[in-house]
């Protein structure tokens, strides 16, 4: 069966935050309703009167959504739930009623139930008890409920089957794939710029458009991949880093698609100059003198000068000269080179500032003492926001990573450690992320589940874990990369 095309936000919602808001509560009550007759159908036949009372809700539900779109489909993409295509935000309440959902989607082998228009009460009455058992034929749950949805003439739900290449270890392997082919082009770049050779913007347009759309699908495991840090590369390995962090908060400050490609091709050559530099400068252990501290200066000034005079300039995108000048202009217009007015300085270049400053304080090098972890990273940038950072494009930045950012070593209560593998949605909830346990209570190593921090005690209704404290990496041993990357083996 040919899968739906999922339609992004942009392209669902046009008018804005207020019809996003409705859909949002729409989608919620839906979900709540489908959760609760499932439940109901699983203990009582369609006859019964709690479940014709619940039955009619739900039909109430998917009726009134369906006399405006098209259809209505529930989807998981990964670790979220969809609703025709847009990203549903759980809260406290509603958070056991999503995972519940996703779980009961994952165990019959589905990645959506789309409900159609001309979906009788009837055909639901019919169609919940076969969806709500889990007695398996044939060896597949698939199997088994799309035969009975046929048997039982229910036309107007239609079941999509897991795709392999969706599962979360396949989307993993296919976004450390790009992560390692952007390292891989950008060093074969660098090489035909310095044979005089053109750069082969046509070929880096085409990879940003694939590491957009991996942002879209993955975007935790992009974080992820960002703690791999290459010492004996590091230009390279960095700017895949900020290409990768740029977009996708570009994404979040409401960038569209087209916008966004320029945005990681600009941050993906904004270092391109450094090819000028004598490497004795670029890795000297000790503290620049004048004399090469104005060496050291003028490789914006280079990397804008290589970016005018590529033979395919013409496809590549006019800001990405403006962010290989501007990058290390701070807010107050300090930094190099000088310029006079803000107004001058390029929006994708206060983006590309931002996370060029974050990811080289998070990375090791000679001249540097302290490297920092990515949450005294975020605490230091804030003390400059305004000075150093745009305090608008910070914050969004800030607020993209959360407290707890991705690769984040934290103590649990439980006595456990584990690494932040993904940031909670749910701002009320951004305090409890995923966690991969690699030691027990008692401090052996272990390759320990992703264990989810909103996760509550059906019992006493109380969390089963919460973060105690953020730990540092390098006093540990521990090598966060090494995580992520096994999670693409």
């Amino acid at each position: 069966m040919e899968k739906p095309e999922v339609k992004s936000r942009a392209e669902q919602w046009p008018s804005g935050d207020a019809d996003l808001k409705a859909h949002q509560k729409a989608a919620v009550e839906l979900l709540i309703r489908f959760h609760i007759l499932d439940k109901i159908a699983k203990i009582h036949d369609p006859k019964n009167d709690a479940f014709q009372e619940h039955g009619r809700l739900l039909f109430d539900s998917l009726e009134r959504l369906l006399a405006a779109e098209e259809d209505a489909c529930i989807r998981i993409r990964h670790s979220s739930l969809l609703l025709n295509g847009v990203r549903l935000k759980s809260s406290l309440g509603t958070y056991p009623i999503f995972k519940s959902v996703m779980e009961e989607l994952r165990l019959r082998e589905l990645d959506a139930v789309t409900f159609k228009p001309g979906l009788t009460l009837e055909e639901l009455y019919r169609f919940m008890p076969i969806f709500a058992r889990r007695d398996k034929k044939d060896g597949s749950m698939y199997a088994r409920l799309q035969a009975e949805v046929d048997a039982a003439d229910v036309g107007h739900v239609v079941l999509e089957k897991a795709s392999e290449l969706g599962t979360p270890s396949n989307l993993n392997r296919n976004t450390a794939r790009i992560f390692f082919l952007s390292i891989v082009h950008l060093k074969e770049s660098f090489k035909r710029n310095q044979r005089g050779e053109g750069i082969k913007v046509h070929t880096t347009r085409r990879l940003m458009q694939s590491v957009y759309n991996h942002i879209v699908d993955n975007e935790s495991f992009v974080f992820g991949m960002t703690n791999l840090k290459n010492h004996d590369e590091y230009t390279l390995n960095h700017s895949v880093n900020v290409c990768l962090l740029a977009t996708a908060l570009g994404r979040r400050l409401g960038l569209n698609r087209g916008e966004l490609v320029d945005l990681g091709i600009a941050a993906f050559f904004h270092d391109l100059g450094k090819l000028e530099t004598p490497l004795q400068i670029l890795n000297k252990p000790d503290k620049l003198d004048a004399g090469e501290r104005e060496i050291m200066e003028q490789h914006p000034f280079k990397g804008a000068e290589k970016l005018v005079l590529l033979q395919e300039s013409r496809r590549l995108p006019l800001r990405a000269i403006h962010v290989a000048m501007e990058h290390h202009i701070k807010e107050d217009l300090t930094g190099y080179p000088r310029y006079f007015r803000k107004e001058d300085v390029n929006l994708f270049s206060k983006i590309v500032k931002v996370i060029d400053f974050f990811d080289a304080v998070t990375t090791k090098r000679v001249y540097r003492t302290k490297v920092f972890t990515r949450a005294e990273a975020l605490t230091l940038m804030l003390e400059q926001a305004g000075a150093e950072f745009h305090p608008v494009i910070l914050k969004a930045f800030v607020n993209l990573m959360g407290p707890f950012p991705i690769g984040s070593l934290v103590a649990l209560n439980t006595g456990e450690i584990g690494i932040v593998f993904e940031v909670n949605a749910d701002p009320k909830l951004i305090l409890r992320p995923s966690v991969k346990l690699i030691t027990d209570a008692a401090g052996n190593k272990i390759d320990g589940d992703v264990a989810d921090l909103a996760e509550q005690d059906p019992a006493t209704g109380r969390f089963v874990r919460t973060i105690s404290r953020a730990l540092n990496p390098q006093e540990y041993g521990v090598e966060v990369s090494d995580y992520f990357l096994a999670q693409a083996q």
